[in-house]
């Protein structure tokens, strides 16, 4: 029933192309925490888009995708948010679209963006699922990443406390509300420990949290294996052959753009580093390498030169 309605949401995803969040355009819903107010993607699917840039005091540190699904039977949070403060706001604008209650919270991995707001939500008794590495992860840096929030935002970052999940799960968490089957899944190493995808075949919508990105370059990190990254990727990512695709950073899309910005940057830089050291090069001319092809990308001058330093020390012992 929901292909039918591909033209529209193609049309929506097209027409909202010169307004991307991005780390050089201001709050985009001011009288809110939120960057910008959630939007129906699909019927009863909402999603809030974070700023394509990194956590700063203005933008709350919300700079990642909040959703939320209104199933008949009850609303479904993907990801818990950065703050006490995000998902009280989150929350809100739940309130203002129905009057169901949260029933449960999924958090994406263990990075503060996607648990430090379980402070709130676990107020409010909703249980929070997450796997169990990510659950692991939370609690061994838990510490480090709201000192980092603190830092970041400080009076906003009041009532946020550490709180992992309530529930963990190993492989998959499947749970059937209204029209909406719902599976939680672990799919294997992408961007960080303990990534989940939210997979909805009924509504061919893969919510890929930190799998997938769109319109910011993807930040690889020292734990990060772009080679199984890839592998998941062609394994458990694109046979979904998902219709709709929330990323977890960059506004709802389709599977031809989280590719492009996603596997085919993991492969571009694998290739130009590659090379490099078929040429006996170094890691100091590895961060040298062409992206040009990504330029365009948000947080390009953050993060490209660092991802090619990482690609380089990772393949240097492939």
């Amino acid at each position: 029933m929901f292909l039918s309605q591909l033209k529209l949401t193609t049309a929506l995803i097209l027409a909202g192309t010169a307004s991307f969040a991005s780390e050089d355009i201001a709050d985009q819903y001011p009288q809110s925490a939120l960057y910008a107010k959630p939007v129906e993607f699909i019927p009863h699917v909402f999603s809030a888009t974070g700023a394509t840039a990194p956590p700063t005091y203005e933008n709350s540190g919300h700079n990642n995708n909040l959703n939320f699904i209104v199933t008949g039977e009850g609303v479904v949070v993907i990801n818990g948010g950065g703050a006490y403060i995000l998902a009280k706001a989150l929350h809100d604008e739940i309130k203002a679209v129905t009057d169901e209650p949260v029933v449960l919270v999924f958090n994406e991995n263990g990075q503060g963006h996607a648990m430090l707001g379980n402070s709130y939500w676990v107020e409010q008794g909703v249980p929070i699922v997450a796997h169990v590495d990510a659950a692991h992860e939370f609690e061994e840096r838990g510490y480090n990443i709201l000192d980092a929030m603190q830092r970041v935002n400080r009076e906003k970052a009041e009532g946020t406390f550490l709180q992992g999940p309530t529930e963990t799960f190993d492989e998959e968490y499947i749970v059937t509300l209204g029209d909406f089957k719902i599976e939680a899944r672990y799919v294997g190493p992408t961007h960080t420990v303990g990534d989940i995808i939210i997979w909805l075949p009924n509504q061919s919508l893969l919510i890929a949290g930190d799998a997938a990105f769109h319109e910011r370059m993807l930040p690889l990190f020292p734990e990060t294996s772009t080679l199984d990254w890839l592998e998941t990727w062609d394994t458990a990512i694109e046979p979904l052959n998902a219709t709709y695709v929330i990323p977890g950073h960059g506004h709802p899309t389709n599977m031809d753009q989280v590719r492009r910005y996603t596997k085919g940057y993991l492969e571009h830089l694998r290739g130009e580093i590659g090379t490099l050291l078929d040429d006996g090069g170094s890691l100091a001319e590895a961060y040298y390498v062409d992206q040009s092809p990504y330029l365009n990308l948000d947080t390009y001058d953050e993060l490209a030169t660092k991802n090619a330093g990482r690609v380089f020390e990772e393949m240097e012992f492939e």
